[in-house]
């Protein structure tokens, strides 16, 4: 399962959420949070057998969704999605991404949800279920099968406004867990910025980009003080790996 709960290595300035410390979901070790009732945020990629799109495209694209939904008014204050969202956040923070084609994904669709589009990719994000109560709709999709590829080296300048979330290049993971890993690291960003920070991104539509680190550069990227994703190690990798370094938007 391309599930991810994962510690909150770094802290910052100007978040309003009650998300650090020891009370944050995003510590490995067992917290009052375990005994909450637990909640996933699920993702579905459209992965058509004859269009699938690019790794890359797909990785920023649910990183943009991640934080879509959290920026969106439903998932706030008095909204129609608010209590599910402070649910999940209570627990601990989980991502599960999932594939759909054809009348599958016409039928996630129908969901309410938020389709968010990259270049080529659709990724479409749902508010917060219960870790045991997904709707049968999204229940009967693959987790399996989300290897994706680039045609392609991703282009090297990002550019300003941009946030840029890096990848593990130590760690082998499928696109899936990839997918989740990057929305974790869209999602500690999000957290620390200020009010006119957030305004500024999502004004802009949430500009990012997901870049694999160069080896030579990734222990000074895991000790810069960054954001930083650690997984819990339910799949795929060991507990305890660090998989995403997030930074601020590139500033002009």
């Amino acid at each position: 399962m391309n599930s991810t709960d994962s510690p909150y290595g770094t802290g910052g300035t100007g978040s309003p959420d009650p998300t650090r410390g020891t009370g944050s979901p995003f510590r490995q070790e067992p917290t009052p949070r375990d005994e909450a009732p637990q909640f996933v945020l699920p993702l579905v990629v459209r992965i058509e057998k004859n269009a699938p799109p690019s790794r890359t495209d797909a990785l920023e694209t649910a990183a943009r969704a991640v934080v879509v939904m959290l920026s969106d008014e439903r998932s706030s204050g008095d909204g129609e999605w608010a209590g599910r969202v402070r649910d999940w956040q209570d627990g601990r923070i989980r991502k599960v991404v999932r594939r759909a084609r054809g009348a599958e994904w016409r039928k996630a669709s129908e969901l309410p949800g938020i389709t968010v589009t990259g270049s080529g990719a659709e990724v479409r994000v749902f508010p917060p279920v219960p870790l045991d109560g997904w709707p049968k709709e999204l229940s009967k999709l693959q987790v399996s099968g989300t290897e994706l590829e680039d045609p392609g080296e991703p282009a090297g300048d990002v550019g300003p406004g941009r946030a840029l979330i890096w990848l593990n290049p130590e760690l082998h993971m499928s696109t899936g867990k990839e997918m989740a890993q990057v929305g974790h690291g869209a999602q500690l960003l999000w957290w620390e910025m200020d009010e006119d920070e957030r305004a500024s991104w999502r004004e802009a539509g949430f500009p990012l980009a997901v870049r694999t680190a160069a080896a030579g550069r990734w222990a000074e990227l895991a000790a810069s003080g960054l954001p930083t994703v650690r997984d819990a190690g339910f799949t795929e990798i060991a507990p305890g790996s660090v998989t995403v370094v997030a930074d601020h938007p590139v500033r002009d």
